[in-house]
């Protein structure tokens, strides 16, 4: 008896851990090799980066509340003993990033879990740029968002980011492209009222309507979900 009423309450709390998570399962679709990284802005540190080979995915827990991102680097070596990539990489010179955010321009998959309304807040962001496509989509009949268009494809000369044969890596939105309050929404301009859309964030909300194409694109980009659900993060959806 006396070991009952000792294993109930650690039982107890592992049911209630359980059940304060999510899962993301990441797989890449894409036709090569890409480095998924996560970043936390808050909340509990989770695996920071591994590999995954075409068709391949990857399940990691996260617990909530949690605040974050996923994003993907591809094109990548591990030349001399150190790990890089020409898009999306963070720095780290290892396939964990270390705390270490992704160079932009890089698609983000942005979250908010269990916040203190007790919901999900998630979103893809172009706010730095474009570097693959990506999908979010919520176990639960939660609503999806995504990116599916290879904007890599379409990118202005001047936002694009070559490889060194001259393919498009990246497409980098204004901000990052041209370091403008009007394109940041910063100083004068650095709220709704002064920071309306322009023709650069027009042209990623073309493409990819559900996704923020700028700092100030919330009403039309961000999605919200009861607490509790897994995530199915595709690159290349």
């Amino acid at each position: 008896m006396e070991l009952h009423l000792l294993l109930y309450p650690i039982l107890a709390t592992s049911l209630m851990h359980g059940v304060r998570s999510s899962v993301f399962t990441i797989k890449n679709n894409c036709l090569f090799n890409i480095a998924p990284g996560i970043l936390t802005s808050s909340g509990a540190s989770v695996t920071t980066g591994f590999e995954l080979a075409p068709q391949a995915s990857n399940t990691v827990n996260i617990p909530t509340p949690w605040s974050g991102r996923v994003w993907a680097r591809f094109q990548c070596s591990n030349e001399g003993g150190r790990f890089s990539c020409k898009s999306g990489d963070c720095g780290s010179g290892q396939v964990a990033c270390n705390g270490a955010g992704g160079a932009p321009p890089a698609t983000l998959a942005e979250f908010t879990l269990a916040d203190a309304s007790g919901k999900d807040f998630y979103d893809v962001s172009l706010v730095d740029g474009f570097n693959l496509p990506v999908s979010i989509v919520p176990q639960g009949g939660c609503p999806t968002t995504d990116c599916l268009v290879d904007i890599n494809a379409q990118c202005p000369s001047d936002l694009a980011v070559k490889d060194g044969s001259g393919g498009t890596i990246g497409c980098k939105s204004a901000c990052v492209a041209f370091n403008k309050p009007e394109y940041c929404c910063s100083g004068d301009h650095g709220t709704p009222e002064t920071c309306p859309a322009s023709d650069y964030s027009r042209f990623f909300k073309n493409l990819c309507p559900k996704a923020y194409s700028y700092a100030y694109d919330d009403r039309s980009s961000t999605f919200t979900c009861n607490t509790g659900p897994n995530y199915d993060i595709t690159f290349c959806p």
